[in-house]
C-alpha cells in the first residue's frame, strides 16, 4: 500500500518514541493497529463493490447486444414471413377456425334432445365356423410312465442293472482261512 522500507519505519519508531513516551506506546500502537485494519478492510469492501460494479455493467452491455441481435432476427424473420405470404395464411386460418366455431355452436343447438339409444345390431353374414385342430404333443415326463404301465402288465419287471458281485468277506474271516489251510 504504502512504499516505505525499514528506515522509514525506524524513524517513524522512534520519532513516537520521543513524542508519545514509553509508557503510552504499546496502547497508541494498538489502537494505530485497529484503524488500520478497518481502513483495509474497508478499502477492499470498495474494491469487491467496484469491481462487481463493473462486471454488472459488462453484463448489461453484453445483454443489450443479444437484445438488439434479437430484435434483427425478429424483423428478418417478420419480412421473410411477409415476402412468402405469411399473414394471408395466418388471416385465412384464423378465419377457418372461427368458422368451425360457428358451425359447432350451431350443430349443438340444433341438435334434438334424444336420450334413448337405439339397440338394434348390425346384421351379419353368416360364416362357416371355423375348426381349429390342435396336436398336442405328449410330454415327454408322460411317454415313459404310459410304456411302463404296458410293460410290467405283459412282462414282469426285469432290471436293466447286472446283478452286483459279492462282496468281498471281511479281512478276519479270510485270514481264518488262510490259518485252515
Amino acid at each position: 500500500m504504502f512504499d516505505m522500507g525499514f528506515t522509514e519505519l525506524m524513524l517513524i519508531g522512534i520519532v513516537a518514541l520521543i513524542v508519545i513516551g514509553p509508557k503510552r506506546l504499546p496502547g497508541v500502537a494498538r489502537t494505530a493497529g485497529k484503524y488500520f485494519s478497518k481502513l483495509r478492510n474497508f478499502m477492499t469492501s470498495v474494491r469487491a463493490d467496484v469491481e462487481s460494479e463493473l462486471k454488472a455493467d459488462e453484463l448489461r452491455q453484453i445483454f443489450d447486444e443479444q437484445q438488439q441481435e434479437l430484435n434483427s432476427l425478429k424483423e428478418a424473420v417478420s419480412d421473410a414471413g411477409k415476402d412468402i405470404g405469411l399473414s394471408e395464411i395466418t388471416d385465412s386460418l384464423s378465419d377457418i377456425d372461427s368458422e368451425i366455431r360457428d358451425i359447432s355452436k350451431q350443430q349443438t343447438n340444433s341438435k334434438p334432445q334424444v336420450k334413448a339409444k337405439s339397440k338394434v345390431k348390425p346384421k351379419t353374414s353368416p360364416k362357416k365356423p371355423v375348426k381349429s385342430v390342435v396336436h398336442k404333443k405328449p410330454s415327454p415326463k408322460a411317454a415313459p410312465k404310459a410304456a411302463t404301465k404296458s410293460r410290467s402288465k405283459l412282462k414282469p419287471k426285469s432290471s436293466a442293472r447286472p446283478k452286483a458281485k459279492p462282496q468281498a468277506k471281511s479281512a478276519a474271516k479270510t485270514r481264518a482261512k488262510a490259518k485252515g489251510k
